[in-house]
C-alpha cells in the first residue's frame, strides 16, 4: 500500500527503481524475488524489492479554507483500477474528523484541529475487496499529525507576583523570577521562545530576557523615602520579534526595613514642671526620640546620663508608645531647691554592622525641670512628743506644748486641735494659738494609765484636711498613793477544832492598785478593838506578810463555828494609806491527822459552778440509769417462765393501778398479787427457779392458815411480812407493799375486789361472764358467793 501526502509534502525511503516519487509511497510493498548465483557453491541468494516507507501525515493547525483539507492519498498495490478494491480508514476521528473516499483512497479532515487539543491522531488503513470484503492487504497503522502555528500567546500562571527586598540593597540584588508559559509547540519554529522585558518599573528594577529573573537597578533605595513599587514584566514570543504575541504581569515589590537610620529627639531641650506636693512615683513629663524605621530597628532605649537631678527622678519606658517617662523618685521642696537639670540619651539597642559608619546610632537631649510652689500644710517640729501628768490633778492642769510652723514662703499662721477620734472622752484639750495641752478633769491611772491622742495642725482659714498635718502625742499618767491596800485573797480559814496552841493557820499577804514596785511594802497588825483576844495573835512579818497564831485549844464548832478577825494593813506611801481586812476562821472537825472531815460551809465552799469533770459524771451516772431502765423494760417484755411455780400456769402476776380514781398516792404503786391469789399456799415452799439458795429455812406456819376457811387478808399479809424478813433465802424482789385501803383518798371510793372477799358484799359480778375468756377467771371467782378465795389458784388481770 502506498500514500500520497500533498499538503505536507513527502517523506520516504528508497523507490523500487530508486527514485523518490512525490506522490506516491509504498505502504506495503509486493514482493519480488530475484536469483543471483553467489559462490562457488551455487547459493541462490532472494531478496524483497524496497517500496515506499511511512508511518504519518501533517496537517495544518487551524486551516479554514473552503473546501475540506486532503490529508493524503492511500493506494494499494493490489488495485488494478477497476474498482474491486475498496478503502476502509479506523481508528481516532475516522468518520467524524478524517473521511477516505473508498475508491480513491484520497483522505480528508472535515473539521479545523487545534494541536493545543490534540498534536496527533493514530488511524488504521485496510483495502479489502469490494465485493466479498475480504482483506486484499494487512491492515496498515499510521499517524495525522496537526502542525503547530502560533496562535497562543505567552501567559503568567501566578499572576500577581509579590516580592520584598531589602532597602539599601545593591545593584543587581535578585528580588524574584516570573515565569511565563506558551501552549505552543516548543519542539517546532520559534512560537514557543520566550523573551522577557520590563514596561513599567524602570531605572529601579530590570529583568533578564532569558530567565525572567528581576533585579534591582538602582542603588541606596530608601524605605523611608519610598516603600512600594509596581513593575510591569512582559513575556514574548517568536524570540521578540515582530508577529510574536505577548503577556504581561505585575510584580508588586515591597522595600523591607532595615537599621539604617539613628534615634533623634525633635527637640534639643525640654522645660518641664512639678509641684512640690507631689509624692514618689507620679510622672513628671515624657520625651521621645524619632526614629523612622520599622520593628526592633526602631526601638529606642533611654537612660539619664548626667545632671543634679539624678537622685530625685527616674527614668521609665511606656511599652506602648516607647516614650521616656520621667517620674518623681522622692519629693522635692520648693522652698529648698526649685530647678532641676537631667541629661536623657536615646539610642537604638540594634545595630546593623553594615551601616555602622552611619552612625552614632544614638541622639541626647536636656530636660530642665521647674518646681513649683504649692500651699503645704504645717509641719511639727518633732516626729511625736511625750508628756507626763499626775493622777487626780484638777482640772486645767498643762501636759504640754507642741509647735508646728507652716513651710510655705508665706509663712501663715497655724491654730491646733485634737481629732474627736483619738480623745473619744475628752479627757484633753488644747490651745488653738499657742499648742498647749491641758486636762479638762481629773486623771486615774489605775482607770487608764496612758493616753495617746493627736494634735492636727492647720493655716488659719484652712479647713481642708489635705492640708491638715497631725502628730502623735503620748500622755504618761504619774502614780500617786491614792488606793489603800488590801489582802491578795478572800479566802476563808480552816481550823480544826483540835487544834495545838500557838500553830500558825494560816499567813496573809496584801495587794496595793498604786504602782509602787520593788519599793512597795505592807504592815499588818489587828484592829484595836479584838487586840487583846484570847484565841488568836497576828506577827507581823515585816516582808509584807503577817502570820495568824492560834493562842489556845478546846474550840467546838458546836460552841462557835466561824471567828471574825479585823486586821488593818497600811502601805508605805507618802501619805500612807491603810485598811482594815476582816479574816473569817471556821471551825472544823477533823480526824487524828488533823484532816478536815466537815465544817458545814458547804453552801460557801462549794463552787458556784460544775466543773466539766463533775458534768461528765453526772452526764454518766443518767446513761447508767437510762440502760438500766431500757434493760429492765426489755426483761420484763420477755415471756420467761415465771419464777414461782403454781399449780397451773400464772398469766400475769403484778396489777399496776393508775390515779385515774382519784386515790392519791397509793393508787400509783404496784405490788405482787400473786400471793394473794392462793394465801393458802404460804404454808408450802415455793422454790425460785432462777436461782438455788445456798441455806434453805423452814417456813413457819401461819397462824390460821387451813385450807377450806376463809383467811383474814390484813393478818395473812403481816405474817408473810414476818417470814420474809427472817428469810434469808428470800430473792431480793420478793417485797410486799401493803395497801390497807387503797383508795382512801379517792371520794369514788374503792375499786377494787380484794375487800369484797371479806365483806359481805351484794354486788353481783355475773356480768363478768360476758366480757369473754380474759375474765373468766374473775367471774368464776367472785360470781359465785359460796366459792371462797383461798380455793382459786389462778387469776387473770385486766
Amino acid at each position: 500500500m502506498s500514500r500520497s501526502n500533498r499538503p505536507a509534502g513527502t517523506a520516504g525511503t528508497d523507490s523500487p527503481a530508486g527514485t523518490d516519487s512525490p506522490a506516491v509511497l509504498a505502504g506495503h510493498p509486493s514482493l519480488h524475488r530475484h536469483r543471483e548465483r553467489a559462490g562457488k557453491e551455487g547459493q541462490v541468494l532472494h531478496r524483497s524489492k524496497r517500496g515506499w516507507v511511512w508511518n504519518q501525515f501533517f496537517v495544518i493547525e487551524e486551516y479554514t479554507g473552503p473546501d475540506p483539507v486532503l490529508v493524503g492519498r492511500l493506494h494499494s498495490d493490489v488495485d488494478s483500477g477497476k474498482g474491486r478494491c475498496k478503502y476502509i480508514l479506523s481508528g481516532e476521528g475516522a468518520g467524524t474528523i478524517f473521511v477516505i473516499d473508498d475508491k480513491t483512497g484520497n483522505i480528508h479532515a472535515t473539521k479545523t484541529l487545534d494541536r493545543e487539543e490534540q498534536a496527533q491522531y493514530t488511524l488504521t488503513a485496510q483495502a479489502v475487496d469490494r465485493d466479498t470484503n475480504k482483506p486484499l492487504e494487512p491492515p496498515s497503522e499510521f499517524i495525522v499529525k496537526v502542525q503547530d502555528i502560533n496562535d497562543n500567546p505567552p501567559e503568567f500562571l501566578h499572576r500577581p507576583y509579590f516580592a520584598r527586598v531589602p532597602e539599601m540593597s545593591n545593584v543587581g540584588t535578585s528580588v524574584m523570577q516570573v515565569t511565563a508559559t506558551d501552549a505552543d509547540d516548543p519542539t517546532y519554529g520559534n512560537s514557543a521562545r520566550l523573551v522577557y522585558s520590563i514596561l513599567q518599573g524602570q531605572p529601579y528594577f530590570s529583568v533578564e530576557s532569558q530567565t525572567g529573573i528581576i533585579r534591582t537597578a538602582l542603588p541606596n533605595m530608601d524605605r523611608e523615602a519610598r516603600q512600594e513599587y509596581d513593575v510591569v514584566i512582559q513575556a514574548k514570543d517568536m524570540g521578540g520579534h515582530m508577529g510574536g504575541l505577548s503577556g504581561t504581569t505585575e510584580v508588586k515589590i515591597t522595600l523591607t526595613d532595615v537599621n539604617d537610620n539613628p534615634p533623634k529627639f525633635p527637640q534639643s531641650v525640654y522645660t518641664m514642671s512639678v509641684l512640690e506636693d507631689k509624692v514618689s512615683g507620679e510622672e513628671v513629663g515624657r520625651v521621645k526620640a524619632k526614629d523612622p524605621d520599622q520593628g526592633e530597628n526602631g526601638l529606642v532605649s533611654y537612660r539619664l546620663t548626667e545632671g543634679d537631678g539624678l537622685g530625685v527622678f527616674e527614668l521609665t519606658t511606656d511599652s506602648q508608645t516607647r516614650e521616656a517617662v520621667i517620674k518623681l523618685k522622692k519629693m522635692v521642696d520648693y522652698e529648698t531647691k526649685r530647678t532641676y537639670m537631667l541629661r536623657i540619651e536615646g539610642s537604638n539597642p540594634h545595630v546593623d554592622p553594615r551601616f555602622t559608619a552611619w552612625g552614632p546610632y544614638r541622639d541626647e537631649a536636656t530636660v530642665k525641670i521647674m518646681v513649683e510652689d504649692a500651699d503645704e500644710p504645717p509641719v511639727f517640729v518633732a516626729p511625736s512628743y511625750n508628756f507626763e501628768v499626775e493622777e487626780n490633778a484638777p482640772a486645767g492642769t498643762q501636759v504640754g506644748r507642741v509647735h508646728a510652723k507652716d513651710t510655705d514662703v508665706a509663712n501663715n499662721p497655724v491654730r491646733y486641735m485634737i481629732p474627736r477620734y483619738t480623745d473619744v472622752e475628752q479627757f484633753f484639750s488644747v490651745n488653738s494659738e499657742d499648742g498647749m495641752i491641758t486636762t479638762t478633769r481629773p486623771l486615774d491611772r489605775e482607770a487608764q494609765a496612758w493616753h495617746n491622742i493627736s494634735v492636727a495642725a492647720a493655716e488659719i482659714g484652712t479647713n481642708t484636711p489635705a492640708y491638715t498635718h497631725t502628730v502623735r502625742v503620748n500622755i504618761r499618767v504619774k502614780d500617786v498613793n491614792d488606793n489603800a491596800p488590801e489582802f491578795a485573797t478572800n479566802n476563808e480559814i480552816l481550823m480544826c477544832e483540835a487544834i495545838t496552841p500557838g500553830k500558825v493557820i494560816e499567813t496573809v499577804s496584801a495587794v496595793d492598785k498604786d504602782e509602787m514596785a520593788h519599793r512597795q511594802h505592807f504592815t499588818f497588825s489587828l484592829a484595836p478593838e479584838i487586840a487583846h483576844n484570847h484565841n488568836f495573835s497576828l506577827k507581823d512579818n515585816r516582808d509584807s506578810t503577817a502570820s495568824v497564831h492560834v493562842l489556845r485549844k478546846g474550840f467546838s464548832r458546836l460552841t462557835q463555828d466561824v471567828y471574825f478577825l479585823p486586821v488593818e494593813i497600811s502601805d508605805n506611801g507618802l501619805p500612807s494609806l491603810s485598811s482594815t481586812q476582816t479574816l473569817t476562821v471556821r471551825v472544823c472537825s477533823c480526824d487524828s491527822r488533823d484532816t478536815i472531815l466537815s465544817c458545814n460551809v458547804e453552801p460557801y465552799v462549794l463552787p458556784a459552778g460544775l466543773s466539766t469533770g463533775a458534768l461528765i459524771a453526772i452526764l454518766a451516772c443518767i446513761v447508767i440509769l437510762l440502760a438500766i431502765v431500757v434493760l429492765f423494760v426489755a426483761l420484763r417484755r420477755q415471756k420467761k417462765e415465771p419464777l414461782i411455780l403454781f399449780e397451773e400456769e400464772d398469766i400475769r402476776e403484778n396489777i399496776i393501778t393508775y390515779d385515774d380514781e382519784g386515790g392519791g398516792e397509793e393508787d400509783t404503786e404496784a405490788f405482787d398479787i400473786a400471793t394473794l391469789q392462793n394465801p393458802d399456799g404460804a404454808n408450802s415452799f415455793l422454790p425460785r427457779k432462777d436461782m438455788k439458795p445456798e441455806l434453805q429455812g423452814a417456813l413457819r406456819p401461819g397462824p390460821g392458815s387451813t385450807r377450806g376457811h376463809s383467811v383474814d387478808v390484813d393478818d395473812f399479809i403481816k405474817s408473810r411480812i414476818a417470814e420474809a424478813d427472817s428469810d434469808p433465802t428470800a430473792p431480793p424482789y420478793d417485797s410486799i407493799q401493803i395497801y390497807g385501803y387503797e383508795g382512801r383518798d379517792s371520794v369514788a371510793g374503792s375499786l377494787s375486789s380484794l375487800e369484797s372477799v371479806t365483806t359481805e358484799s351484794d354486788l353481783d359480778y355475773d356480768y363478768l361472764q360476758s366480757w369473754g375468756p380474759r375474765f373468766k377467771r374473775l367471774a368464776d371467782l367472785y360470781g359465785t358467793k359460796d366459792y371462797p378465795m383461798n380455793d382459786t389458784d389462778d387469776g387473770e388481770d385486766s
